[in-house]
């Protein structure tokens, strides 16, 4: 690997973009819309990007909606299974507790609780799944904020406006209660 190249944790996936000054990643990550003008990191230079361009970028993964998901948080919500108020850092399940999940459940049990399919990825594995939503019990509102954050930071608009209507759709379970 080249050694100037930069690293970027995403979850499920990394992502290289070599020989680039830290300051023109922040112009690379604002690129997606591919409006004109916007610049896109490609093979290492930062080059004006056509419409649509980043999304076709290798290093950026794509999701689509997990409508069973969508199904399965509002089937919890409308149980009264979730969470308001919790520290989403220290229950959002970590690689221990979905390995102990998958151990007794389906892969088809751990998707239900992922708002995203990550395109391109086999099925019946962990990477395939993004957007996790609960802790295997219960839904957590500030699982639902944290993917709604993440999915709008990454311009995953399906994703973000997925966990939008969950988050709207547990407020007023909330309210009616």
């Amino acid at each position: 690997m080249n050694p100037a190249a930069i690293a970027f944790d995403i979850p499920s996936q990394r992502r290289l973009i070599e020989n680039q000054p830290a300051s023109a990643l922040k112009t690379e990550a604002t690129a997606e819309q591919g409006e004109r003008g916007s610049l896109c990191a490609c093979a290492g230079l930062l080059r004006p990007c056509p419409p649509g361009a980043l999304r076709q970028n290798r290093w950026i993964a794509s999701y689509t909606v997990n409508k069973e998901a969508v199904a399965h948080a509002k089937s919890l919500i409308d149980a009264r299974q979730y969470v308001l108020r919790s520290r989403w850092q220290n229950v959002q399940p970590r690689a221990r507790e979905q390995n102990a999940f998958l151990k007794t459940h389906s892969f088809q049990d751990y998707a239900l609780w992922h708002l995203g399919l990550t395109e391109g990825a086999d099925d019946e594995t962990k990477a395939r799944y993004a957007f996790v939503y609960g802790d295997f019990r219960r839904l957590h509102r500030m699982g639902l904020i944290a993917c709604h954050y993440r999915a709008a930071e990454w311009r995953h608009k399906e994703i973000e406006l997925a966990a939008h209507e969950l988050l709207q759709y547990v407020d007023a379970r909330i309210a009616r209660d």
